[in-house]
């Protein structure tokens, strides 16, 4: 063997290292790179050009505030845009004056209220309509073996999904009577809307019904691509819900068409969390929360990402939205992480945090001037300062959504039954006693 072979032999051994540890390198590279990409989970985002409607963009004359027993809370979240804001002159401290306590079973959805008469729906399928003043049953009817939504009401009929069997129901409000019934495919726990003459909910194998309010029949429906399981929020023509496969979508609500559909990448691998939350609208966003842990914002005409915000863990609860004194609008909200939100409603910021400590699954109410939450890990109800967060009142009962009200009186929802609760009355101050007279000087 020649000594040119061998010393071409021994520079081909000494570079066999290099190019291991250029390889080692690069693919060490490509690693960081794919775990940026793909692993790591997405940060907070904020789109500063993204629109946002301070004012309505029709001006709303404010209508006179109606009596208390002529008042309407006809579906979950209030207003058909699922704001969960109430502007009312009525704070704690409150003094129970009922509760409810026939039957037995979770009550996880908070009623709606129609004219002084409260609707709920307990887990085992068991329906009652009760008096608001005193806590009396008028009616009380068996829907399904298991059911978890909040009913809605419309042209003295209440509406009513059910997960086993999956259907829904049509009752008379005057007395319980089932008016008509459509069973569906699947199950369903989505709370339904009723705009127009039409009654509109989702389903779990992705179905998004539109029936007529009146018999059922069916006016449309949308395959989305995940279960569609929270309620779908309504606002100038057009639906909007998220889905379990990571996806918020807009609909036409007269023709079911798609004006929009956006998915989310804030998991782990790229890939899409599940909204079991219910959408808010306000100022022209909607907002709602994903278990990959954000709290989302999307501009309302075209979808567009907004904002996202991280908490420390899933977001399966609703969001309350409307403008607080020093705040502005505010986007309300709780997590698994065990803190309550209040978020700046155009830029996803933090206004400010409340550390409650247990999970928080259910979604709050803002009346007047507190945000009430219920603490699944804590199981109790708390009342916060809207502007800075602290603590002014707290129940201890609850689980998941807390309050609403006419404005008289609160409704709250426990673990199994529903309580309704007034304002202490203001104690007077105690009258002044007279000075003393001053003794004339003595001569």
């Amino acid at each position: 063997m020649s000594d040119r072979f061998i010393s071409s032999v021994k520079r081909h051994r000494r570079r066999w290292p290099w190019i291991a540890a250029a390889l080692v390198l690069l693919l060490a590279g490509g690693a960081v790179a794919a775990y940026f990409a793909f692993f790591q989970k997405q940060s907070d985002y904020n789109n500063p050009n993204a629109a946002f409607e301070t004012q309505p963009t029709v001006p709303v004359k404010r209508k006179p505030k109606p009596k208390p027993e002529t008042f309407k809370w006809p579906q979950y979240g209030y207003q058909r845009d699922r704001t969960r804001f109430l502007d009312a002159n009525i704070h704690p401290p409150f003094k129970r004056i009922w509760r409810f306590t026939r039957g037995k079973g979770l009550v996880e959805f908070q009623p709606i209220l129609i004219n002084g008469i409260l609707y709920f729906v307990r887990n085992e399928g068991q329906a009652y309509a009760v008096k608001a003043k005193n806590g009396n049953t008028l009616w009380q009817r068996k829907v399904s073996q298991l059911a978890a939504s909040s009913p809605a009401w419309a042209q003295g009929r209440i509406f009513i999904t059910t997960l086993v069997p999956g259907s829904i129901k049509a009752l008379n409000a005057r007395n319980g009577k089932i008016l008509w019934k459509k069973s569906l495919p699947s199950r369903a726990e989505s709370s339904p809307i009723v705009i127009n003459g039409v009654v509109y909910f989702g389903s779990e194998n992705g179905t998004v019904y539109a029936l007529r309010a009146s018999n059922g029949k069916t006016v449309w429906t949308y395959h989305a691509g995940g279960a569609v399981k929270a309620g779908l929020a309504y606002d100038k023509g057009v639906l909007y819900f998220g889905d379990y496969s990571g996806a918020v979508t807009a609909l036409r609500a007269k023709t079911g068409s798609k004006v929009w559909s956006t998915a989310t990448n804030g998991a782990s691998f790229n890939r899409s969390g599940q909204f079991y939350s219910t959408p808010a609208v306000a100022y022209g966003r909607v907002y709602l929360g994903n278990t990959d842990n954000f709290v989302y914002s999307f501009v309302a005409k075209s979808g567009q990402l907004a904002w996202r915000h991280g908490t420390g863990s899933y977001v399966y609860a609703a969001a309350a939205v409307g403008s607080v004194p020093k705040l502005g609008p505010t986007v309300f909200i709780g997590s698994y992480d065990g803190n309550f939100y209040a978020l700046n409603a155009r830029t996803g910021g933090v206004h400010w945090t409340h550390r409650d400590g247990g999970k928080i699954s259910g979604a709050p109410t803002v009346i007047g001037t507190v945000v009430y939450y219920s603490s699944l890990g804590n199981h109790n109800t708390v009342g916060l300062n809207v502007t800075n967060g602290k603590k002014i009142w707290t129940y201890p009962f609850g689980a998941f959504n807390p309050v609403i009200s006419d404005g008289k009186r609160i409704y709250l929802t426990l673990n199994s039954n529903v309580a309704g609760l007034v304002p202490l009355p203001k104690k007077k101050p105690a009258p002044k006693k007279p000075a003393p007279k001053k003794k004339p000087p003595q001569k």
